[in-house]
């Protein structure tokens, strides 16, 4: 089968075969039979042997053509284990596939034309089966016939297509798919993974949380909707690469297992605790003048905070921002004394002669002793910014300043509210409390991999409320790498140089960003933070966002575009937009006749018939494409603008021993508290060996106290693998090893 044609043509009859069948009975013939031919023996050997080279190479041609025809209806499977996801210090493994070239799009091209479909359709008996177990289904006894057809196996020749959807033809146009690697250099020009529901997201994500915990980077994961899978995958991955010290669980839907974070707790500058909780509130229209008061607000009481030496916690601010007066007092009875030894002295004489008649109209309200000690300072002025940021809050009318600091309300106590509380406002004090409590700058120092999961299918307004808040503290601790670096504050000695990886992984990242996510993505390239966000539709962000012209500026600082099915074309066009034409071949079946006019000859007319090829301009790939590609398989944008079609393994539950009974157990209730959809490859893979927890006394802490935060078991063992089903692929024939011949 030459190559060289105008246009190639590979769904249709292995001709080939017909070739090679006829060489193979002459070689057969020359070896036992060379008198029939009129050959001696010698000859004979040697015309056998060039009958079976020639047929060799033509058999190999029409195994080229059944593969390519059979690879329509189903892919061979791809499994792997998870010891066997390859891990590299310059690439990121996305899976196998291939770059998608103009060969491709005329393969797809021809793969829907009309003449084509039998080729692609399912085999009579195939279809038979199928018509069977729908028929058997109303009838108890039909039950062992239909597990006997749909038995998934390659000893069943009618054994039902993984339950996939899509176009199959998509990633069967090139036989020869290899690995695809994404260079680690180009990560920090952040990836965004798109596709919609139950189409492999978050198990996309576990591949690339599971080379970047093995790499030894930075990872951090925000999960809103709580995965189990992933969760677990995490944490197993960890301790086989012997992290699980580092390892640390943030989950707001279980908080006696969850280690403990406060947002505001650590900063540069005092001013930015007020800028990443007044940062949350709505700055349009009228609102804007709102949030500056509530930032004004919120930094007089923190910095007060900090110049009396205690940590602020969200807790400790809601209490001041309601109850201003309280930290008026307490920072006067700390302060005045080192102006005037006699001040409160003085002030307590004033406060005996107050008279409520004669208290100014804008300090009524307030209590007695903050209004003793503004009329004390009128007397004898102090020097000290922090007390007159106060004297400015409580000289406010007490209801115009509730007014004023009521946008802040909400916020402050979706924060503080039940036992999130504990969580986002740790009391450092209680050394009865056995949970970690951990911040960023340390994260990142000891190279920790943190899971939060945010519990956002509960609570939906403190998720969102939690994640932006983590995202501020991000953004903060990256402008602080970036000025200084990871080791700022630490001896010379021992000192790292260069940035460090920080690999950031957010699903369904646009339940949780805000304003202060555009400059992480925007800037925190430069302190080596590397995100990879995932999400539905580019509308999902316009929605979040609410301006398209900043959800076009989020998108535009992506590099690197994974997209899986989408269901929205104007999220398809993300990816075919940025595409170039390619020309293809068209062949076009050509029929003339014409009369003769000479009445002198015998000829009445003539005809005449043949093949015209054209070339055409058509897009690379069409966003209908992009709609009806598989469960698992997804296009990639990588490395300026070149376009990979890819097929991803997704791994199934671990069979890791002597988990600690808090992880166990907490997977187990994610488990029925979330329904994700994505384990649809589960149908057609056996099914997976349930975790459970080790019985006796494994030296893993099991109360609820000593299980929190890390949850890094005193011993560990590792064992068993997951499999990776790739029969999720496509709707296409026999299962093979997944090598080609070639």
């Amino acid at each position: 089968m030459s190559q060289d044609h105008p246009i190639e043509s590979l769904l249709r009859p292995a001709v080939e075969a017909y070739t090679a069948g006829t060489c193979l009975g002459c070689a057969i013939l020359c070896l036992w039979a060379p008198w029939s031919i009129a050959l001696t023996p010698s000859i004979g050997y040697g015309t056998a042997a060039g009958f079976l080279v020639f047929g060799g190479i033509r058999g190999r041609q029409a195994w080229r053509i059944w593969r390519y025809r059979r690879n329509m209806k189903r892919l061979p499977r791809f499994s792997l284990t998870s010891r066997q996801i390859p891990v590299s210090q310059r690439q990121l493994w996305l899976g196998k596939g291939f770059r998608w070239e103009a060969i491709h799009t005329r393969r797809l091209y021809e793969a829907q034309l009309p003449e084509t479909q039998s080729y692609l359709q399912p085999s009579l008996p195939y279809q038979l089966a199928r018509a069977w177990e729908n028929r058997l289904d109303r009838y108890t006894w039909g039950a062992p016939v239909i597990q006997l057809l749909s038995a998934d196996t390659p000893l069943n020749p009618v054994r039902p297509l993984p339950p996939v959807g899509g176009l199959p033809a998509l990633h069967a146009v090139e036989p020869r798919e290899r690995d695809v690697y994404l260079p680690l250099g180009e990560r920090v020009g952040h990836t965004l993974v798109e596709g919609t529901t139950r189409v492999g997201k978050t198990r996309l994500a576990e591949i690339l949380i599971t080379q970047d915990i093995h790499r030894g980077d930075v990872v951090i994961c925000f999960d809103p909707k709580g995965d189990a899978d992933l969760m677990m995958r995490m944490y197993i991955e960890a301790h086989r690469a012997g992290r699980g010290d580092a390892f640390h669980i943030f989950h707001l839907g279980y908080p006696a297992l969850s280690a403990r974070y406060n947002a505001v707790g650590r900063f540069g500058r005092i001013s930015e605790v007020a800028t990443r909780i007044s940062g949350q509130l709505s700055g349009e229209g009228n609102s804007a003048a709102f949030r500056e008061f509530a930032w004004r607000f919120v930094n007089i009481v923190a910095r007060a905070r900090h110049a009396l030496g205690q940590r602020p916690t969200y807790e400790q601010i809601l209490a001041d921002v309601i109850n201003i007066d309280d930290i008026m007092i307490e920072y006067c009875v700390a302060v005045l004394t080192q102006y005037d030894q006699t001040a409160w002295e003085q002030i307590q004489k004033e406060e005996k002669k107050l008279n409520p008649k004669t208290i100014p109209r804008n300090m009524q309200g307030r209590h007695p002793r903050v209004v003793a000690i503004e009329l004390y300072l009128q007397s004898n002025p102090v020097a000290d910014t922090v007390l007159q940021g106060l004297r400015s809050a409580v000289r406010y009318d007490k209801t115009y300043f509730d007014k004023i600091v009521a946008s802040l309300l909400p916020l402050l106590e979706k924060l503080t509210t039940g036992q999130t509380a504990e969580l986002l406002s740790p009391d450092y004090t209680d050394l009865e409390d056995k949970r970690p409590i951990f911040d960023w700058r340390q994260v990142i120092r000891q190279r920790g991999i943190v899971y939060i999961g945010l519990d956002a299918m509960s609570d939906f307004e403190v998720a969102q409320a939690v994640g932006n808040s983590m995202f501020a503290d991000l953004v903060s601790m990256a402008g602080h790498i970036y000025k200084h670096g990871i080791d700022d504050g630490l001896p010379d000695i021992g000192r790292r140089a260069g940035k460090l990886p920080i690999n950031l992984h957010c699903d369904e990242f646009n339940e949780l960003m805000g304003e202060e996510f555009i400059p992480l993505i925007n800037k925190g390239g430069g302190a080596g933070i590397q995100v990879t966000a995932y999400t539905q539709t580019l509308s999902d962000i316009e929605a979040r966002i609410g301006n398209a012209a900043k959800a076009r500026q989020v998108v535009g600082n992506f590099n690197n575009v994974i997209m899986l099915r989408v269901r929205e074309d104007r999220t398809a066009e993300l990816l075919t937009r940025q595409l170039r034409k390619v020309s293809i071949n068209q062949r076009m079946l050509m029929s003339m006749t014409s009369d003769n006019s000479n009445v002198d000859t015998d000829q009445d007319f003539s005809s005449s018939g043949g093949d015209r090829v054209s070339t055409v301009q058509v897009p690379m790939i069409e966003p209908a494409d992009v709609v009806s590609l598989p469960k698992g398989q997804a296009f990639a944008l990588l490395e300026g603008g070149q376009l990979w079609k890819i097929r991803m393994p997704l791994p199934l539950p671990d069979t890791g021993k002597e988990i600690p009974a808090g992880i166990t157990d907490l997977a187990s209730r994610m488990r029925e508290k979330y329904h994700t959809g994505d384990h649809w490859w589960e149908t057609v893979m056996p099914a997976p060996i349930q975790i459970t927890p080790p019985a006796g006394d494994v030296g893993v802490p099991t109360t609820p106290a000593s299980s929190a935060g890390s949850l890094a078991p005193q011993k560990a063992n590792w064992e068993g693998d997951f499999e990776v089903a790739s029969g999720y692929s496509d709707s296409l024939g026999e299962v093979d090893d997944g090598v080609d011949e070639d």
